[in-house]
């Protein structure tokens, strides 16, 4: 990515001061004294500073540590797989709110410092999902709102457990690239392991919970010293986001929530369903597409037979290592086959090949399904912390299941041995607790920009329609064609940058919604020769 760079654009004359020369900003005497400061941290004459063609990089190697209010320092550092330095800080926090006094951790912060002598005062904060996501890992996401940054920083703080900001590591949930890891999905054996783990570090996995994390970003906000922010929420980020809103209604000046998930929603529990749905959904695609259909008469039938072949107990299948190419023997079972499929609906461009690679499996070759999900679910592995992910649910959304929901949910045969092994982790988990109206939805006028992909498997566009009710100010804009979060893609990073620029719905780049809402589900994969429709 290219960093857009201003220039001082009237250069001084001869015999002229600074006081003379004019810098040109919307707080032209502000920016000056920044710059003045700034040449100080930097050992810069006056005279240099002003003469320098890099005015703006010069603050962002201050990183803007004048900015009024700001108690942090900040300091380059570098994020994975950004290009760019970013400005980087931690600060200090009690683990237990309730107990100032006890333990503290340290949240990892870093900033994408604007590309102007005087950065608007309100930045844009990325909220990560999962849960367990860490935003530290979103740099190239931030990379694509280079029009945002334009005017505004951009702000990454990983979330309490992920990341950097004490993670909640511990061996049976380290990232492992063995086949026989990605094939495990019994986790209730590892999360006891974990909480042991844990516990002998002096961590409590209780404290690590979505209404700790506000708290936390509120600390940030205020360190940094921003009056306001902006929201961009992604998946779980959505959920923080309106909880944010909810609790610090003054701060929150916009918000971009994309792949929404609602404050009621059980997340242990409902992604099943809607999982369910989108699978069948890709069922259905092929059947609609004469290649697939001819190349693949009966997917369901072939998953079908891929449960009689495995049998109830699994099989040891014979298979060649996709990433090394040597033969290597797998217990896999019919459930484990289901796990492994689940990732690939997530994106429509792979869920299109999701038919070839059953038809592949059916046949007795594994390989095309281990080498298809290997990469996507060991990425996911090195991005997500498990254990953070189970200190919020077992927080947050079990505790909330009915009985009779719980039935609802485990009624597909498919899918209820994978949601099953996941609920049964939290009757190990120590769990920590939430407000009372934690899961009531959010009323607020602030204007809010909600995205659904049409495809979406775990947040899908019924979702946003049900928190966009209670939002006074916002729209739902649905991409029919696209799966989980719609930000990304296309020319979703200049419809974000635009609403942040100016909050409100009449100026949104037209072509842009019109690309979203005409888009349709990706030609279907029948098999190894490419897509056709």
């Amino acid at each position: 990515m290219t960093t857009r760079k201003r220039s001082l654009s009237i250069a001084p004359r001869s015999g002229d001061s600074l006081r003379d020369s004019r810098i040109p900003s919307r707080r032209g005497r502000g920016a000056g004294r920044r710059l003045l400061r700034c040449a100080a941290m930097q050992h810069l004459t006056p005279v240099r500073l002003v003469l320098t063609a890099f005015a703006a990089t010069l603050v962002a190697a201050c990183g803007d540590d004048a900015r009024d209010g700001r108690t942090l320092a900040l300091a380059e550092c570098r994020l994975p797989r950004l290009a760019q330095a970013a400005k980087c800080a931690t600060l200090t926090v009690p683990e237990d709110r309730s107990r100032p006094d006890g333990r503290k951790i340290a949240l990892h912060i870093a900033v994408l410092p604007a590309n102007t002598l005087s950065p608007k005062p309100d930045p844009l904060f990325i909220l990560a999902g999962g849960p367990g996501q860490a935003a530290s890992t979103l740099g190239p996401f931030a990379a694509l709102l280079n029009d945002v940054r334009t005017t505004r920083d951009i702000v990454l703080v990983d979330q309490r457990g992920t990341g950097r900001s004490a993670p909640l590591d511990c061996k049976p949930f380290a990232p492992d690239e063995q086949l026989e890891s990605l094939v495990d999905v019994d986790v209730l054996p590892r999360a006891r392991a974990c909480t042991q783990e844990l516990a002998a570090k002096g961590i409590d996995p209780a404290q690590y919970t979505t209404s700790a994390w506000i708290a936390d970003l509120e600390a940030v906000r205020h360190a940094l010293g921003y009056p306001r922010i902006n929201l961009w929420g992604g998946s779980y980020g959505t959920r923080v986001a309106l909880e944010y809103l909810r609790r610090h209604p003054d701060r929150i000046r916009s918000a971009v929530l994309d792949g929404v998930a609602p404050p009621g929603m059980i997340v242990s529990l409902d992604v099943w369903p809607t999982r369910e749905l989108a699978l069948d959904a890709v069922l259905a695609a092929c059947a609609a597409s004469a290649s697939c259909r001819g190349a693949h008469p009966d997917v369901a039938a072939s998953l079908a037979a891929l449960e009689r072949t495995l049998g109830a107990q699994g099989r040891d299948v014979d298979i060649l290592d996709p990433r090394t190419g040597q033969p290597q023997r797998l217990r896999l079972t019919y459930t484990t086959v289901l796990g492994l499929l689940q990732p690939l609906i997530y994106v429509p461009e792979s869920a299109a090949m999701l038919p070839e690679i059953v038809g592949r499996a059916a046949a007795g070759d594994y390989g095309p399904l281990l080498a298809t999900t290997s990469m996507t679910i060991a990425d996911t592995a090195a991005r997500m912390n498990a254990a953070l992910h189970f200190s919020v649910t077992c927080a947050e959304d079990v505790p909330r299941i009915t009985p009779a929901a719980r039935d609802a949910a485990l009624a597909s045969a498919r899918t209820a041995p994978l949601a099953r092994t996941a609920l049964a982790v939290c009757d190990v988990w120590p769990k920590g607790s939430a407000p009372a109206d934690f899961a009531t939805p959010v009323t607020s006028n602030v204007p809010v920009l909600l995205l659904s992909g049409g495809l979406d498997p775990v947040t899908p566009p019924k979702y946003g329609d049900e928190v966009a009710r209670t939002l006074s100010n916002s729209r739902h804009i649905v991409a029919p064609g696209y799966g989980h979060i719609v930000s990304a893609h296309a020319c979703g990073p200049q419809l974000v940058a635009r609403f942040i620029d100016q909050p409100g719905f009449d100026k949104l780049p037209a072509t842009c919604i019109t690309h979203f809402e005409k888009s349709t589900r990706p030609p279907m994969w029948p098999d190894r020769l490419g897509p056709r429709s």
